[in-house]
C-alpha cells in the first residue's frame, strides 16, 4: 500500500503472488534492525501494488464476487463508525421484533442529517450467525420502512448501505410474509417525499437487496456485484449443481459487476477502490464513500419532494430494453 501500513488480509485465491511479497514484508519488518532494510521494504511495497493493481484491473466476474465477500471488506457498521457523527441507533420494526442483519439510525453525514440504513453480515462467527450472515427477516426489512418513515416526517434523506447476499429464505421468515416485506418496501420507496441515496458496498443480492435499493441515486464500491440472484443460485437451478465451473459460468452471464450495472443503467455511479480492495485501506474507501454521498445529497436537495417522486418513478420504469426481431 502507499502509505506503507501492513495490514492481515486473509488472502484470496487468485491473490497467491501478491501473499508470498506480504510475508516477505512481515519478515521483513519484524527484524529487530529493520530500519536498514528500508530500501528493500519500498522496493516490495511498489512491487506489491504493481501487482495487485495488475490483478485488481482484470478480476473476472467471480473474482469480484470472491473479492465482495472478503472476511476484512468493511461493512455498514465500519461505514458508521468512519463517515458519521452523532450515530444514534433504532431498534424495531413494531410489529415482531429487532432484526439485527439491519442497523438503522439517525446520523450526520458531512453536514446533512440523515437516516441511516444498512445490511450487517457481522465480524465474527457468533455475529454472523446473529446478523443471519447478512440475510434478513421480515422484521428487518419493515424496520427498516418504519425508519423511512420516520425520515420523511422530519425532512431527512435516507441513505442506504446494501450488503446481501438475498433476503433470509426460511420458513419462519416466510411465515412472516418476507415477500410481502419487500415488495411494500419497494412500493413506499418509489413514492417517499425525501431523498434517497443507496450504494452496494459488498453484495447485492435480489430482493434482498433491492428491498433497500429503490432511490434517487444508486452507486456501486468498484469491487462490489448486484444482480438479481447470486452465482450459485443461478448455478444451481441452470446447471443442477453450484462448483467453481458452474459459479464462474453463472458469475459471468449474470453481469453482476460495477462496470456492467454502470453499461445497463442500473446504478448512477462507480465509487472507485483503493488497489487492493476497500480491505486493503478502509479509511480510503470511506473518504471516497463519504464524497459521493454528500455530493448526491448536496444536488438532491434542489428537488421538491413531488419531483424527487416523479423522477425515481422515471428512473425506474425506463430501466430494461425490450428487443424483438422484425
Amino acid at each position: 500500500m502507499s502509505n506503507g501500513k501492513e495490514n492481515t488480509i486473509a488472502p484470496l485465491p487468485f491473490e497467491v503472488p501478491v501473499t508470498e511479497i506480504d510475508k516477505q514484508i512481515q519478515a521483513i519488518r519484524q527484524r529487530e534492525d529493520a530500519d536498514a532494510y528500508q530500501g528493500e521494504l519500498e522496493e516490495l511495497r511498489k512491487t506489491r501494488d504493481s501487482l495487485l493493481k495488475k490483478l485488481y484491473e482484470n478480476l473476472t466476474p467471480w473474482q469480484t464476487v470472491q473479492v465482495a465477500r472478503h472476511p476484512n471488506r468493511p461493512q455498514t457498521t465500519d461505514y458508521i463508525r468512519m463517515i458519521c457523527r452523532d450515530f444514534r441507533e433504532l431498534h424495531g420494526d413494531r410489529h415482531f421484533g429487532d432484526d439485527p442483519a439491519i442497523i438503522t439510525g439517525f446520523a450526520r453525514i458531512g453536514s446533512h442529517k440523515v437516516m441511516v440504513i444498512g445490511h450487517q453480515k457481522g465480524k465474527d462467527t457468533d455475529e454472523r450467525i446473529a446478523c443471519h450472515f447478512g440475510c434478513a427477516h421480515p422484521e428487518g426489512y419493515r424496520k427498516a420502512l418504519a425508519k423511512m418513515k420516520l425520515a420523511e416526517k422530519f425532512g431527512l434523506p435516507v441513505v442506504t448501505f446494501i450488503d446481501t447476499p438475498g433476503a433470509y429464505p426460511g420458513l419462519k421468515a416466510e411465515e412472516r410474509g418476507q415477500a410481502e416485506a419487500i415488495a411494500l418496501n419497494l412500493k413506499e420507496m418509489s413514492r417517499l417525499k425525501t431523498p434517497i441515496v443507496s450504494v452496494v458496498i459488498g453484495e447485492g443480492g435480489s430482493g434482498g437487496a433491492l428491498g433497500l435499493g429503490v432511490a434517487d441515486r444508486v452507486a456501486m464500491l468498484q469491487n462490489s456485484w448486484y444482480s438479481v440472484i447470486s452465482p450459485e443460485g443461478c448455478a444451481a437451478i441452470l446447471w443442477k449443481i453450484a462448483n467453481e465451473k458452474t459459479n464462474q459460468a453463472a458469475a459471468a452471464a449474470l453481469a453482476l459487476t460495477s462496470r456492467d450495472n454502470l453499461k445497463n443503467g442500473i446504478i448512477d455511479a462507480i465509487i472507485q477502490e483503493p488497489i487492493g480492495g476497500a480491505q486493503r485501506d478502509n479509511e480510503a474507501t470511506a473518504t471516497s464513500l463519504e464524497k459521493w454521498i454528500v455530493d448526491s445529497l448536496t444536488d438532491l436537495e434542489r428537488f421538491n419532494p413531488q419531483t424527487l417522486v416523479h423522477r425515481r418513478y422515471e428512473k425506474f420504469t425506463g430501466m430494461g430494453v425490450v428487443s424483438s426481431d422484425s
